[in-house]
């Protein structure tokens, strides 16, 4: 009996699961089927047929993929975020029959803001519960404590958050922006007349390696393109920072001439009392506008927004994408949320990172069907030059350099806590090192075998 490959469900397309299914049992299930058409049609046959492969793929042992985001602790604020939106990418994947008619079983870890509990739950995922990739980390100096784990172990990482480059691993995969796509083209958004022609430029971050490294490339930027050393500021505050009081006072005196702009690469919980106080002093993004790389809607929801509006950020998505595919996602999220009984149910929010670790599962699912297996070097060579239709617009995966090609977006604040897209690219190629600090430097795993060569 012929069926239509157009007539099959989508949970059906999978893999071709009936192919997955023994001779024996598909046998029985014809036979099931020629009765349940003769007496119901063909609509009937085609969802037992659905169903039925559904129910063989949950026998089968599933696929463990690893979920490594904080749920306590500093970065909780932004990374719960992430492990929901993962949760949400398994569930419409195992809805769809699985992967190689398999489902996913997500094992969940809180590595609680501890940087070395990081690197400690990333081996228990690869050595004890021998999962197929994992999705994880925020901060870049997770993401560092883990790499060796992930090297050395053959494992594989789909990081979501943009970071400082400088970095080539050929085990980790970054649907995050890189310095290129976010950092450098914000800091040429406020320099243009566009965006306000400003002269001066305070660098303000969290004292760590990605607010320090991408700030060094900044820096080198500035000074190449005419702006003197001491119109430049810089400082940083330890994680969990609450008393910003001195520092926006620093503010205040070093763009009093009003030709000043900040550039904020605050992280985590933070970013509270920072605004907070921006607005006590009587700071206002007339008088000096942030341009922030790690506030994002998700951290807009604990905050007033009422004195933020017109401050400004830079991402390769938002919330406020006007397309029907983004408002579906959008939908679904909330609804995933409020069905699951998460904190904010309904009233939960999409963003950048949480739209780039959804797509990261998505891309690790294409690459697995493409091929044909999940073990980590034959997937590795499936994801490269992937392209994938995420919420926001189309992505593609660099063919060499393990990261993605993404439009930036540079956004203004709104009271609702959302954000007004002021000015978008097409997609940008990803650069992992800078042509401010490392010209002579790129990553291409495919051509000449992870050397750093210009690619």
């Amino acid at each position: 009996m012929n069926i239509p490959k157009a007539l099959i469900p989508e949970a059906s397309k999978t893999e071709n699961p009936l192919d997955q299914i023994p001779a024996k049992s598909r046998r029985q299930f014809f036979t099931d089927a020629g009765k349940t058409a003769a007496g119901f049609g063909i609509a009937a046959l085609l969802g037992n047929l659905g169903n039925y492969a559904l129910s063989y793929a949950a026998d089968k042992e599933p696929i463990k993929i690893g979920v490594l985001h904080s749920l306590s602790g500093t970065m909780a604020i932004s990374e719960v975020s992430l492990r929901d939106v993962v949760l949400m990418a398994v569930d419409e994947i195992n809805a769809a029959g699985g992967v190689l008619g398999r489902m996913i079983e997500p094992v969940i870890v809180d590595p609680a803001s501890n940087w070395d509990l990081f690197a400690e739950k990333a081996k228990q995922l690869l050595l004890v519960d021998k999962v197929a990739a994992v999705f994880g980390c925020w901060t870049s100096v997770s993401r560092k404590s883990v790499l060796p784990v992930f090297e050395s172990n053959n494992g594989l990482l789909f990081y979501p958050v943009q970071y400082e480059g400088e970095e080539c691993s050929r085990n980790v995969f970054y649907t995050g922006a890189a310095v290129n796509q976010q950092a450098v083209p914000a800091v040429d958004y406020l320099m243009s007349e566009e965006g306000g022609d400003y002269k001066k430029f305070y660098l303000l971050g969290t004292d760590y390696v990605y607010p320090r490294t991408t700030n060094k490339i900044l820096r080198a930027m500035l000074l190449a393109k005419g702006v003197p050393a001491s119109h430049i500021g810089e400082e940083y505050t330890p994680f969990h920072h609450q008393d910003y009081q001195t520092i926006v006072s620093n503010v205040r005196q070093f763009s009093r001439r009003g030709d000043a702009a900040v550039i904020s690469t605050i992280n985590g919980d933070s970013n509270v009392p920072f605004y907070k106080e921006f607005a006590n002093q009587g700071l206002r993004s007339e008088d000096v506008p942030i341009m922030a790389f790690s506030v994002a809607e998700d951290e807009l929801r604990s905050m007033d927004t009422t004195a933020l509006v017109g401050h400004l950020a830079a991402w390769n998505y938002y919330q406020s994408v006007d397309t029907p595919e983004n408002k579906k996602f959008v939908s679904d999220f909330k609804s995933y949320c409020q069905k699951n009984g998460l904190p904010g149910g309904n009233g939960r929010v999409t963003d950048d990172p949480i739209e780039a670790a959804y797509f990261g599962v998505h891309v690790w699912k294409q690459a697995v069907e493409k091929a044909g297996r999940t073990d980590v070097d034959a997937v590795r060579q499936a994801v490269y030059g992937l392209e994938f239709e995420a919420p926001g617009g189309k992505k593609k995966m660099d063919a060499v350099n393990h990261h993605t090609h993404k439009p930036v977006l540079i956004g203004e604040i709104r009271k609702d806590g959302q954000f007004t897209i002021i000015s978008q690219t097409d997609l940008v190629r990803p650069e992992p090192w800078s042509e401010f600090t490392s010209p002579d430097k790129g990553c291409d795993w495919v051509n000449h075998k992870g050397t750093y060569k210009k690619a």
